[in-house]
C-alpha cells in the first residue's frame, strides 16, 4: 500500500515492480492471498477519530471500466459520470465518515458479480445487501444511521439495513406514494382508521414548517406511511422557491421516525463523502487499473487501492500542523510521498550520509516540493 502511494501511472504489476525490490510475479502471488481489510480499516479508524465523534456509516457502487471477455463479474452497470449503462466492473463500497470533521474512510469493497452466475430470484438489490451484511459484525456498534443514494430506497434493502441495526437514511422519488398520518376522531365501531390524504408534493401545506437552512430554500418535516417500503418515515422536505416561477423540491427520509430533520437533512449532505473516495482512488491510488482477471485478485486491489487512501488521510491529518484547518489533498500526500521515496533511493544509490542529509533545514523543503499550498 506505501508503494501504491509512490507509483506513477498505472498501478499494476509491471508498475508496482518498478518503486519496489519485488518482482512483477511476487505481487502476483501476493493479490492471491486473504487479508482481512474490514477490521484493519476499521482499527485504523478507531484509532485516529476522537471518542466523542459520531461515526455514521455510508455505501455506494461505482463502475470499473474493464476491457476483455473472460473477467470475472463482467456485465452491464450503470455508469454515473457517462449517465448509461456500460460493460465492465462494479464495487459496492461500504464506509464510515465522522460526522464532525466529514473524514470519510472506506471499510470494504465487494465486487458486484454477473447476473447470470445466480439464479432469477436473486437481484441486484440482494447483490447490494450482502457486503452490508459482511461488513456490519465489524463495525463500531454506536454507527445507528446508513446513509445511501436514493437508488437503495427499496424495501428489500431497507428491511434487510434495520436487520442488521442500521436506520437507513436515503432520498424518495418525486412521485413516491405517501400517505399522512390520521390523527382526528375514531369511529366506535369498525376498524380504527390509519391514513389520511395521499402526501401531495406539489402542496407542502400539510408539512411542519422547520426552518430556511439557506436564502430561498425552506425544510419541512413529516410523519408519514410509505405503501412502497411499508413503514412509517421521517420525511425532511425541502422547497427551493429561489425562482418563483418554477420552484423545485427533494424528498429525504428516515427510517428513524423520531430523528430530527436538521440532523436528518445533514446526515444526508454527508453521503457524497463516498463520492469524493471514489474521485480520490480512481486518480491516485489506482482503483480501475488493476492488471487481473480473477476474482481473488480484482477483490484484494480494489480493497488495496481503498486502504492506501485511508492511509494517506491519516498520515495527512497526523503532518497537519498549524491553526488552519485541516484540508486533505490526495496530490499533496502522493507528491510528498514520492519525493521522501526518491531522497531514499538517492542517499542509498549514492552512498550518502543519511544523518547529515534528513538533519539539514532543507530536507524537509525538498519533501514538500511540488505539493499543493492548501
Amino acid at each position: 500500500m506505501t508503494t501504491i502511494l509512490v507509483v506513477c501511472g498505472k498501478v499494476n504489476f509491471t508498475n508496482l515492480s518498478r518503486y519496489s525490490s519485488l518482482n512483477e510475479k511476487t505481487y502476483r502471488r501476493h493479490f492471491e492471498t486473504e487479508f482481512s481489510f474490514t477490521q484493519f480499516n476499521v482499527a485504523l479508524v478507531e484509532a485516529v477519530r476522537l471518542p466523542d465523534h459520531q461515526l455514521m456509516a455510508v455505501m455506494d457502487c461505482t463502475f470499473i471500466a474493464k476491457s476483455g471477455k473472460v473477467t470475472e463479474g463482467l456485465d452491464w452497470y450503470w455508469n454515473g459520470t457517462r449517465s448509461r449503462s456500460e460493460k465492465g466492473l462494479e464495487i459496492s463500497v461500504v464506509g464510515l465518515v465522522e460526522v464532525e470533521t466529514e473524514a470519510a474512510y472506506a471499510i470494504s469493497a465487494q465486487q458486484t458479480l454477473s447476473s447470470a452466475v445466480f439464479p432469477v430470484e436473486v437481484t441486484r438489490m440482494d447483490q447490494y445487501l450482502d457486503p452490508l451484511q459482511t461488513v456490519r459484525p465489524s463495525l463500531p456498534s454506536s454507527v445507528r444511521y446508513l446513509a445511501v443514494d436514493g437508488a437503495y430506497a427499496k424495501k428489500g434493502f431497507v428491511d434487510g439495513a434495520i436487520e442488521l441495526n442500521l436506520q437507513v437514511i436515503s432520498k424518495l422519488r418525486c412521485d413516491a406514494n405517501l400517505r399522512f398520518l390520521y390523527t382526528g376522531v375514531q369511529k366506535r365501531r369498525g376498524r380504527p382508521r390509519k391514513y389520511a390524504d395521499k402526501v401531495n408534493f406539489q402542496d407542502h401545506t400539510g408539512l411542519t414548517y422547520v426552518e430556511t437552512v439557506h436564502p430561498g430554500i425552506d425544510l419541512y418535516t413529516a410523519v408519514v406511511w410509505s405503501v412502497a417500503l411499508k413503514r412509517q418515515l421521517r420525511l425532511a422536505y425541502l422547497l427551493n422557491h429561489q425562482d418563483p416561477k418554477t420552484p423545485r423540491f427533494v424528498v429525504l427520509f428516515s427510517t428513524d421516525i423520531h430523528q430530527d430533520a436538521k440532523d436528518l437533512y445533514r446526515l444526508y449532505q454527508l453521503r457524497f463523502q463516498v463520492e469524493f473516495i471514489f474521485r480520490n482512488a480512481k486518480q491516485f491510488t489506482g482503483l480501475q487499473d488493476c492488471q487481473a482477471r480473477d476474482l481473488a485478485k480484482l477483490d484484494f486491489h480494489f480493497n488495496a487501492s481503498l486502504s492506501a487512501l485511508n492511509l494517506a488521510r491519516v498520515e495527512a491529518q497526523q503532518q497537519h500542523q498549524g491553526e488552519h484547518p485541516f484540508v486533505f489533498s490526495m496530490a499533496s500526500v502522493k507528491r510528498r510521498a514520492l519525493n521522501h521515496h526518491l531522497l531514499e533511493r538517492f542517499i542509498a544509490q549514492l552512498e550518502l550520509e543519511p544523518t547529515v542529509i534528513k538533519s539539514h533545514p532543507n530536507y524537509e523543503t525538498l519533501q514538500n516540493y511540488g505539493t499543493l499550498a492548501a
